[in-house]
């Protein structure tokens, strides 16, 4: 899982398409420290409710939107449905121990018709990535959901706001 201290562009983004994957099924999957440990100590999640900082404010905050999502999206027979969360076209940029992204996701819940998958809510992430000890880790993670207001993504091509946060970094 540790890659060496500095790869090639191609095992830096593989390591960090892995970090997202795991990322994801640690939400979906309700492990929540493992999906605190995807930041870095002092890392930031950004969501439509606010924000936390450091990994131990980072499980209490996915625990309490995990149940609270539970009793949004329900199944057929009123259960919690399964949240299943996807990424799509990913881009990330490298620059040293620093790394940019901005993604596309969406989630579904076997929440539609007979429990059929039912495509919920949409965005992207905006990310900022710090490799420590070899491993890159989110330091901070904005969440951009298109159902919600003022956490849309905006209309601008959200390719260009990661340049522009890479060059400035430079």
């Amino acid at each position: 899982m540790h890659a060496a201290a500095k790869g090639s562009y191609a095992d830096d983004r593989a390591e960090i398409e892995n970090l997202m994957a795991r990322y994801l099924f640690a939400m979906d999957w309700g492990d929540f420290d493992a999906y605190a440990a995807t930041f870095t100590e002092d890392g930031v999640l950004e969501y439509a409710s606010g924000e936390a900082q450091g990994r131990d404010a980072i499980v209490e905050t996915v625990r309490g939107f995990k149940e609270r999502i539970g009793k949004v999206y329900v199944d057929k027979d009123g259960n919690p449905a399964k949240l299943r969360h996807v990424v799509a076209q990913t881009v990330i940029r490298v620059e040293g121990d620093s790394a940019f992204s901005t993604a596309f996701w969406y989630e579904m819940a076997n929440d539609g018709p007979e429990g059929a998958p039912r495509i919920g809510t949409f965005g992207t992430y905006e990310d900022q990535l710090r490799r420590v000890d070899g491993q890159w880790l989110f330091s901070r993670r904005q969440i951009n959901n298109e159902f919600l207001a003022g956490r849309e993504t905006g209309d601008a091509n959200p390719v260009r706001k990661l340049d522009e946060l890479a060059e400035a970094a430079e």
